[in-house]
């Protein structure tokens, strides 16, 4: 079932998420500093309420499939979100960035997630038009992914980086200490880069890594490239704020990787039905749909995503308060938060 709406509504779509994160750009930019809780819970709740409201009109100048597609889309996209907050919270810390400045790398951190994703997005919807059978190809790889999610520990992927930028800094005068946000600073006459850099190749790695995790999920939602454009738009606005919100809160949900695995497989196993159910590979079946296949209802899946994620969260709580209770204190990678602000 294709969806159908006004050429007007998609297009002002578009035009106000271009000027909402315009703006939120040039505020991160121009007034760099650290928001207080009541700041950042204050945009969340505004981007939480326009995606809402989205899937309002889409109900309503579409209908309920596509708006179901919609919120499931977002909310995986949410959750993938937030561990991609988690490795920026490991790289923060790892590169003891000042917290006033923090605020303006995530925000580049953030639109080279956009970019990333918005790039495969593009690339995804024509392969998919063009080769149905690539949904095999994506389940096997989500498939992966959730076991690897589940068994690989975020420090094994930061360490990784850390060996890119190794070799980096052997090539490239980089200074040991930040001047601000600057890229570049000047040192006894001679030009250097600030670690900024290596904060942003490690930002944008991170950023490339995810957006080959996510746009296969959110493909294995809906197959609507608008809908898939926007889910992943709205599952980023709001992220800097969600990070000083939440803060090294993020690392104590220990069982946020395992829900997190867990959408991920479920997602990697609906590809590959709805690849069975439309299939095209000769070798399979003599090339014909294998009627047998399930096919897994879009409010399934919403309540699927839901549920592993409140299950998740829920089971982290209880443990960080169990913990906490026995004198148990996690560690954490961020960084110190003495300079935050107070409200």
């Amino acid at each position: 079932m294709e969806l159908t709406i006004p050429l007007w509504f998609e297009i002002g779509t578009y035009v106000a998420l271009a000027l909402i994160l315009g703006f939120d750009i040039f505020w991160a930019f121009r007034r760099p500093h650290i928001p207080s809780t009541r700041e950042s819970a204050l945009w969340i709740g505004f981007y939480v309420t326009l995606a809402l409201v989205f899937a309002g009109l889409l109900l309503a100048l579409g209908d309920a499939e596509h708006a179901g597609q919609f919120v499931a889309g977002w909310l995986t996209e949410y959750s993938l979100s937030i561990d991609n907050l988690f490795v920026f919270l490991i790289i923060m810390g790892r590169f003891a960035v000042p917290r006033k400045y923090q605020q303006e790398l995530l925000m580049v951190g953030i639109i080279l997630a956009l970019v990333f994703r918005g790039i495969f997005i593009l690339v995804g919807a024509v392969v998919i038009e063009q080769w149905s059978w690539v949904f095999y190809l994506f389940g096997a790889f989500l498939l992966y992914t959730a076991a690897n999610q589940a068994f690989t520990n975020h420090d094994d992927e930061v360490e990784s980086e850390n060996r890119i930028i190794r070799m980096l800094r052997r090539r490239i005068p980089i200074t040991d200490t930040f001047e601000g946000a600057k890229l570049r600073t000047t040192i006894d006459g001679r030009r250097m880069f600030t670690p900024v850099l290596v904060v942003l190749i490690a930002l944008g790695t991170t950023d490339l890594v995810f957006a080959l995790d996510s746009i296969p999920a959110i493909f294995g939602i809906t197959t609507v490239p608008f809908l898939v454009f926007t889910a992943n738009v709205f599952a980023l606005m709001g992220l800097r704020q969600l990070y000083f919100l939440l803060g090294d809160l993020v690392e104590k949900l220990v069982y946020l990787k395992y829900g997190i695995a867990f959408i991920l497989a479920f997602i990697g196993v609906k590809l590959i039905l709805t690849a069975m159910y439309e299939n095209e590979l000769p070798f399979l079946n003599g090339g014909e749909p294998i009627a047998w296949a399930p096919k897994i209802d879009t409010f399934v899946s919403l309540g699927v995503i839901v549920g592993s994620m409140a299950v998740a969260v829920i089971a982290s709580l209880i443990k960080l308060r169990y913990d906490r209770a026995r004198g148990i204190e996690p560690k954490t990678h961020a960084p110190a938060p003495e300079d935050a602000p107070h409200d």
